[in-house]
């Protein structure tokens, strides 16, 4: 299990070694791992989620928990880089119909994942993307 400075200074690393200026904290009501704000700038972070989502990949990955960690890092750090270099509407979420909102939400997730893997060292790119899979089953049951 890894405790809460385990995993900011996963984050702290990982920011300085890409030179990525975020904002970044705990939040234990958090209802996922980790999530981006755009509009705050702010990675936050739920660390008993985070732990709890490690228990359901890493059978399937076999990476140590700080490598998992930073996998769910380039997830989210490629919404931060997606944003960067596409300037997305996001009135549409609010006034667009279901199709509209649907096609932006899945244009995003894949923009993530993508920009993400930019990020990837890799040793862990076979294991990003496994986990990409298990992400894409772990929403569907969801």
């Amino acid at each position: 299990m890894l405790y809460i400075w385990d995993i900011e200074e996963i984050i702290k690393n990982t920011l300085l070694e890409h030179k990525l200026n975020i904002n970044y904290e705990l939040n234990n009501k958090l209802p996922s791992p980790m999530s981006y704000n755009i509009s705050t700038n702010t990675l936050k972070f739920n660390y008993l989620q985070i732990n709890g989502y490690i228990a359901n990949i890493n059978f399937k990955i076999k990476e140590t928990d700080k490598d998992c960690v930073k996998l769910i890092l380039y997830h989210e750090l490629g919404y931060y880089l997606d944003f960067k270099k596409n300037k997305h509407d996001m009135r549409t979420l609010v006034y667009g119909g279901d199709e509209e909102k649907a096609h932006l939400l899945f244009l995003i997730e894949e923009n993530a994942w993508e920009y993400g893997r930019t990020l990837v060292p890799e040793k862990l790119l076979t294991s990003y993307d496994k986990v990409r899979e298990i992400d894409k089953m772990l929403l569907k049951n969801y």
